[in-house]
């Protein structure tokens, strides 16, 4: 839920388990609690020492709550997805590694993915993990329109995807690259980078006088891909590896191949209220420590996903 010529020029949400699933997904991190007399050590809300490395970097009202509230759309496998009445995904486990260096948990708590930001300066999240993509309109708070709609968000860096396209096993139209889609039917999930990305493609396909896309927008990208299987639609634009483990899955792998476009590749962010600068620092933080020590490595590697890593945290490097 991801690129495009804004979510980079393509990925858009850029997410495939069930369709609206609501979960709340705890104890995916344990806080760690080391001798008090150790130097550098502070207190947790229970009166314990916190020895986590960068527990002292987080806002005080989260060292006190020892809970990060994260908000995502759990249908995007193998990004975030709903099983076994537990959010997990690359998110998580990346989440889990985030938590060991910073002595806190990180709660999932899955919604609808084009409200998601909107919960940040209510409070009802702390951030944002939804392979969301860092781009400037989101960073200025501005709809597809140019339109200023909020104060925007700072985003923390942490995955690299580019477009994928989804398309009924045997590829039937020939889709081969995005110029493909014009003049066909194409199925998104609203509010991503991905609806954008399809209407961008739609103009310049105007511009060479092949035919508008015809853009069908649904709330979850699980009703997008039973659009492409049923016929509806001749391709479902997503990210990567969500395209990538969706052909890989679906139906036994008989439902579906991937095309990835990686020439448009851009970064998924952790998005955090422009106020909360503390906690976005100690995410950046965090996430550097994680790449370092290879635990950040091992989250991707667990899902095949290991081609989207990053070398190193960044703030706001989305274009």
């Amino acid at each position: 839920m991801t690129a495009s010529t804004t979510r980079r020029t393509t990925a858009a949400r850029s997410r495939i388990a069930a369709v609206g699933a609501i979960a709340v997904a705890g104890a995916l991190i344990l806080t760690g609690c080391g001798d008090q007399t150790d130097k550098g050590s502070t207190t947790s809300p229970s009166g314990a020492a916190n020895s986590a490395p960068l527990f002292s970097k987080l806002p005080k009202k989260i060292q006190d709550a020892g809970v990060i509230k994260v908000g995502t759309d759990a249908t995007y496998a193998p990004m975030e997805f709903t099983e076994g009445g537990k959010i997990v995904g690359v998110d998580p486990d990346i989440a889990a590694a985030l938590g060991k260096q910073l002595g806190v948990k990180f709660e999932f708590t899955s919604g609808t993915f084009d409200t998601l930001l909107g919960g940040l300066p209510t409070g009802r999240s702390d951030m944002v993990m939804s392979s969301l993509t860092d781009t400037k309109a989101r960073q200025e708070g501005l709809d597809d329109k140019g339109a200023k709609t909020g104060t925007g968000v700072d985003f923390v860096d942490y995955f690299s995807a580019s477009t994928g396209i989804l398309v009924k096993k045997g590829n039937p139209d020939g889709i081969k690259t995005l110029d493909d889609l014009c003049g066909k039917k194409v199925a998104v999930q609203r509010g991503t980078t991905y609806e954008q990305s399809a209407k961008d493609q739609s103009e310049k396909c105007k511009t060479a006088g092949k035919g508008e896309i015809s853009i069908e927008s649904f709330p979850t990208d699980a009703e997008a891909q039973t659009r492409v299987k049923a016929g509806g639609a001749v391709a479902d634009l997503n990210d990567s590896p969500v395209a990538a483990y969706i052909a890989q899955t679906a139906g036994g792998g008989n439902d579906f191949e991937a095309i990835a476009n990686p020439g448009d590749a851009g970064l998924f962010g952790i998005a955090v209220d422009k106020k909360n600068t503390e906690l976005r620092d100690a995410l950046k933080a965090a996430l550097d420590a994680t790449i370092k020590d290879g635990t950040y490595k091992t989250a991707l590697d667990k899902w095949n996903a290991g081609s989207g890593a990053v070398t190193e945290a960044k703030i706001n490097a989305g274009q």
